[in-house]
């Protein structure tokens, strides 16, 4: 992306998996354009790019030393692939000033390899999704058909980089990666097959987020993304990954299934 990058939200925020918010809040900058075209997206408005705040790199690395001002754990990057040029700018020039907090790479996997060795020494912790392995559900769902060949390629680079995750004595996440998927509804067969493939590829010591907060948006109305998950469909997800012995896994209540936990954006 060439010329200024554009925010939609820049704060502390407290939704994230407990290494990664802690107790005072991940300082998150969300970052506006995505490359995927998920159905489902809750932060749909922020995907083309046009709208938010145009933040140069000086203006970037001075946010993130107020966010460290205020208490945050980290610099969560939330959709960074598109402005990797701008980002590495500023993490060069906020470490200069003075940042010292570790930095949370928040992606979708859908990325290059190359893009993110640029990357390498930067970055502390990433925090991919692993959506699919299925071809067809990442076309129908995501207009990425090759997406499990790329996301497996990029995860092998973040683990190349960090490895798996590593917490503090205070339990919050200071390097590594920690792979996120999202369950969703009348798919476990494919959670499954994201499972069988992490552990495949990277060991059942892989530290993995499985989410059931998937909350169908307005234009989700046909089946199956037109229902939340259910309890039984998670936990029928959390059962497998037990099963193939994978012993840092973090779950969540279906409580998270909720549009209130989606911040608000362009507000100060």
């Amino acid at each position: 992306m060439k010329g200024p990058s554009r925010t939609a939200r820049i704060a502390l925020h407290f939704f994230e998996e407990p290494p990664i918010s802690g107790t005072r809040g991940s300082g998150t900058v969300f970052f506006t354009g995505c490359n995927l075209r998920c159905v489902f997206c809750q932060n749909e408005a922020l995907r083309d790019g046009r709208l938010g705040t145009a933040m140069t790199a000086e203006s970037l690395a001075k946010a993130y030393l107020r966010l460290q001002a205020e208490g945050a754990h980290n610099i969560n990057l939330v959709t960074p692939a598109p402005h990797v040029p701008i980002i590495r700018s500023s993490l060069r020039l906020a470490k200069e000033m003075g940042l010292t907090l570790p930095i949370v790479y928040n992606t979708n996997a859908y990325e290059r390899e190359d893009t993110l060795k640029l990357l390498e020494g930067l970055i502390d912790i990433y925090l991919p999704d692993f959506k699919y392995v299925s071809p067809l559900l990442s076309k129908r769902f995501s207009d990425a058909e090759d997406y499990a060949m790329v996301a497996e390629a990029s995860i092998s680079e973040m683990l190349r980089q960090v490895g798996n995750l590593e917490l503090d004595e205070n339990g919050l996440a200071k390097k590594g990666v920690l792979i996120r998927h999202l369950v969703l509804p009348d798919c476990v067969f494919d959670t499954r097959k994201v499972l069988d493939c992490i552990l495949t590829l990277w060991g059942n010591e892989t530290h993995i987020s499985l989410m059931s907060q998937y909350t169908p948006t307005p234009s989700c109305t046909t089946s199956p993304l037109n229902r939340r998950l259910t309890q039984r469909e998670y936990d029928r997800a959390v059962d497998y990954a037990l099963s193939l012995g994978f012993s840092h896994i973090y779950i969540q209540d279906r409580s998270s299934a909720d549009l209130s936990y989606t911040p608000s954006f362009f507000e100060d």
